[in-house]
């Protein structure tokens, strides 16, 4: 059993370790998506009960939410073996050949940003998925010829943060489709006990809930915040976080009462400074800032649209007045 890290005492099992017992292994250990959560049980003990594999899932949703933990946990549901790997480590069709030809009947295959799979590989996947087979072309020139490659029934899951980015013929072959949301501040401050045992902190249950709801609903947010708190608190000689602690630790991050960040405040700042509020493109936005499209889109839009600071219209990006008012900025409204 680990010891108190605020004593900076030594411990019996590595950070790898740790972070991999973070990771709940059953559905009753899995906190928040509890509508997502009981439909799968029911899809789950169907499966089981039909001694059938899963039919394949989509999950999708912001970054951080634990898509990869539910695709192990749903493995560890129906006993069988799961690979993982992500859209961009499979460049060629060979790649995914050796993926699908180590897996056994019934296993789990786990694309993470599976909306990156290149045109060729995607292909591919039809028939895999609704047939159970592959076409392949072996040799070069007159001696090439083709040979089909029949594979044991598997279960693809496949998981997104843009489900819009897939093609239809792929997003058709998924059998369960799942969107995963933002975790209420009181999940993530049950996850953020339950990581502190495991951590072997001790955290008071309010200092626990102000740093969920400052976690931007999202489980690995709020995890690793968790580590920095405990820094702050260990080099504070202090053996327990209290409310106190959580305030100074994420106030001297920056991270505010609403969960922003620096990045978030600049997204905000930099459109009420030069372009009035908006509206204002994504594309411009991320010129302004210096960051990528795709992470503005991906982490940092998503809240800032869940709570209501920012909206989409058909011009661009719009600045709410319930922005202005955390910002402490006077609001006008725009023609």
């Amino acid at each position: 059993m680990a010891e108190n890290m605020l004593n900076n005492e030594p411990l019996d099992m590595n950070e790898e370790i740790i972070e991999k017992s973070l990771r709940p292994a059953h559905l009753s250990q899995y906190i928040g998506q509890a509508p997502l959560k009981e439909r799968l049980s029911v899809y789950i003990e169907a499966a089981k009960r039909r001694e059938e594999p899963l039919d394949h899932v989509l999950l999708y949703g912001p970054p951080g939410l634990g898509k990869t933990t539910l695709a192990m946990v749903i493995a560890n549901e129906m006993g069988v073996r799961i690979r993982t790997t992500t859209g961009p480590a499979i460049e060629k069709q060979g790649d995914l050949l050796a993926l699908l030809n180590e897996l056994q009947p019934g296993d789990v295959l786990f694309i993470d940003e599976i909306h990156r799979l290149p045109k060729t590989v995607e292909e591919m996947l039809y028939s895999a998925m609704e047939d159970f087979f592959v076409d392949i072309i072996v040799g070069e020139g007159p001696t090439s010829r083709p040979v089909h490659f029949p594979l044991p029934p598997f279960t693809l899951i496949g998981a997104t943060t843009r489900a819009g980015m897939l093609s239809q013929p792929l997003r058709d072959r998924f059998g369960i489709l799942e969107h995963m949301t933002y975790y209420t501040p009181t999940e993530l401050a049950d996850i953020v006990l339950r990581s502190a045992d495991i951590f072997g902190i001790s955290i008071e249950g309010v200092g626990a809930l102000e740093l969920a709801r400052r976690s931007h609903g999202t489980p690995r947010i709020a995890n690793r915040l968790l580590k920095r708190v405990r820094d702050f608190a260990m080099v504070k000689d202090q053996t327990a976080i209290d409310i106190d602690m959580v305030d100074y630790a994420l106030d001297l991050l920056k991270i505010d009462r609403e969960g922003l960040d620096q990045i978030d405040r600049k997204i905000l700042t930099t459109m009420i400074d030069y372009y009035a509020g908006g509206p204002v493109g994504v594309k411009t936005i991320a010129a302004n800032i210096g960051e990528e499209i795709d992470t503005i889109e991906s982490m940092y839009e998503p809240y800032l649209l869940q709570i209501g600071f920012l909206q989409r219209t058909p011009r661009g990006r719009v600045v709410t007045a319930a922005a202005y008012a955390h910002l402490n900025i006077p609001y006008t409204e725009s023609d």
